[in-house]
């Protein structure tokens, strides 16, 4: 449905001198696809990218370099009414706080009628229809159509956003970390309400976070970032059980499952720079398995097997189902 395919993002920053101005790497390489009804999970640490990745995929920001592709057009290629009609009514957003992202002027029916009326769907009375079709599909109650978002809570705040996005029909819903302003209780029903749409309509999705244990739970598969680069990618459940980049492992680590016994990696090293990256794999400076190798270029990608895909010049040793090791693919070039 929607594939981004090589992309840069570098943002233009002060530095290098009394009127220098350096590049901020963003997002470098960045190669990504989203079905139809499938979930892709973005993880990583803040500052990683991911928030990127989301204004990318929503056409929110132009890419530096790389092309995003829409049903095989190329986004940034098309005419800007096309883009805007076609584009914009298929990919809602679904932001983190629901009570910045929600005009507080404005009462939920206003809310959920103003992209109806932007892209003037239907008549007046549809439109009033659809309105109460979508409070209907988050599960709220007629009665809080008049309500102003202050005198929501805040569950009740999200599901009004998610309505929102669901409004023009779309194919793909882009949710950056939607329930981490939530407390713990209200974030199970959201996320269950967001699987639950995803099944009824067959929704694309991309759900961002920084914890890989909820994520896991909810995505078909994962993608893994670290300083703007892609490092790991594939199937929720192998990425999850045997993670083969080190930093995934390490993030696995630094959120403890219920229903596994794991052993906190503590990272050591220096952060690097996201304007001046290292020039091999960015995870260098913090590994633990870190070599000359690693230093030298970015590593090329390795595919498995299961459908993974990793950077990595030495890669955690991958195990079976019976917890014996598995044979390990070989990498191939990236150029």
């Amino acid at each position: 449905m929607i594939r981004l395919d090589g992309v840069h993002v570098r943002h233009k920053a002060r530095g290098g001198g009394l009127f220098g101005r350096t590049a901020v790497h963003a997002l470098t390489d960045a190669t990504l696809e989203v079905s139809r009804g499938e979930i892709v999970g973005l993880v990583g640490e803040s500052g990683c990218g991911k928030s990127t990745l989301a204004r990318v995929l929503t056409g929110l920001q132009k890419p530096t370099e790389g092309e995003v592709r829409f049903h095989g057009k190329d986004l940034w290629t098309m005419p800007g009414a096309e883009r805007r009609h076609d584009f914009g009514s298929a990919v809602g957003v679904v932001f983190q706080d629901p009570s910045t992202a929600l005009n507080p002027r404005l009462t939920v029916r206003q809310i959920l009628r103003d992209p109806l009326d932007v892209h003037r769907r239907g008549t007046r009375a549809e439109r009033e229809a659809r309105v109460a079709e979508l409070l209907d599909l988050v599960g709220l109650p007629g009665h809080t159509l008049g309500a102003l978002p202050g005198q929501l809570s805040g569950g009740q705040r999200q599901r009004v956003a998610i309505a929102r996005a669901l409004a023009l029909e779309p194919e793909l819903i882009v949710a950056d970390e939607p329930t981490s302003a939530l407390d713990v209780s209200v974030r199970a029903q959201v996320l269950n309400l967001l699987v639950d749409l995803r099944d009824r309509l067959g929704l694309g999705m991309v759900f961002i976070s920084h914890d890989i244990q909820t994520v896991r739970y909810l995505a078909d598969r994962i993608a893994v970032l670290y300083l703007g680069r892609i490092v790991e990618e594939g199937p929720a459940d192998r990425v999850a059980a045997s993670p083969r980049h080190p930093y995934t492992e390490a993030l696995l680590s630094a959120t403890p499952s219920l229903m596994e016994a794991t052993e906190r990696i503590v990272l050591t090293g220096p952060v690097p720079s996201a304007t001046n990256p290292p020039p091999g794999c960015p995870f260098t400076t913090r590994c633990w398995k870190a070599d000359a190798d690693c230093s030298t270029a970015f590593p090329a990608a390795t595919d498995g097997p299961d459908g993974r895909r990793w950077h990595c010049v030495h890669p955690q040793t991958p195990t079976s189902p019976s917890g014996d090791p598995a044979p390990v693919p070989s990498a191939r070039s990236t150029a």
